[in-house]
């Protein structure tokens, strides 16, 4: 008698050229998932790893509690940027497929991501960007020609040529190097605002990660160093690193 493998392979709902079927994704609501105050505990908002906050309805309008409220003119500004970041992906990658430079990677969805630091004018923040998050370096400002002039890697490189293209990076800006690889900024972020927390500094460090790459020992193990460090211990009783809150980790 033949035996069946108890290996179950899934099947794909949809192959190539097919119509693919996202009915049994679950979304929740626009406006519908609550927004926790800042200080919240971290035990109080696990709802949120199983929630879909989404701040515009299918009619393309704002609604909720996570509604911001902009201004206008704060609203043309962001989109301003966000057309910038667009025009400068595409120029430049055609001048990366054109042999001109010798690697580029654009920001392509997440130009919105890249504009927030620009509008959070009272707060000093270093950035810790992924490789894609390059849109990040023309809001520090840092002009575009500087910019052109790293991809380039001519004599008005910041980075000196001792980076790849898009490495970019801005002491006046508060950019931290920009890394190639998956996480490996976390273990940098969590140290820069461990120093701040000891030198009495409210800066912020403010790092992005993906969904695949939280597994990866670059983001555990600079979960784990503060508390076992004894740094962070917050008045409610919980730990947090240094001057870097993990509890509201914004994964793509």
């Amino acid at each position: 008698m033949k035996k069946h493998s108890r290996l179950h392979l899934p099947s794909a709902p949809a192959r190539p050229g097919e119509a693919p079927d996202f009915s049994y994704v679950q979304l929740s609501a626009a406006g519908a998932v609550a927004r926790p105050d800042v200080n919240a505990r971290a035990r109080d908002i696990g709802s949120l790893s199983i929630e879909l906050v989404r701040v515009l309805d299918d009619a393309g309008e704002a609604v909720g509690p996570w509604h911001p409220h902009l201004d206008p003119a704060d609203l043309q500004i962001g989109l301003r940027h966000m057309l910038l970041t667009r025009l400068f992906d595409d120029r430049m990658q055609r001048n990366q497929r054109a042999g001109k430079i010798s690697f580029y990677i654009r920001s392509l969805g997440e130009e919105a991501v890249c504009r927030w630091r620009s509008a959070w004018r009272c707060v000093r923040a270093t950035c810790v960007p992924l490789l894609s998050q390059s849109g990040r370096a023309d809001r520090a400002r840092i002009a575009l020609v500087d910019l052109m002039c790293q991809l380039l890697s001519n004599t008005r490189d910041m980075c000196k040529g001792r980076q790849l293209p898009v490495m970019y990076h801005s002491k006046a800006g508060n950019i931290f190097s920009i890394s190639g690889n998956l996480a490996t900024q976390f273990p940098q972020a969590v140290g820069w605002a461990m120093a701040a927390a000891i030198k009495g500094e409210d800066h912020l460090a403010a790092s992005w990660i993906g969904e695949g790459s939280s597994a990866e020992a670059d983001f555990i193990t600079p979960c784990c160093l503060p508390p076992l460090s004894g740094a962070g211990h917050s008045e409610r009783g919980e730990q947090s690193v240094g001057n870097l809150d993990f509890s509201g980790i914004c994964r793509r």
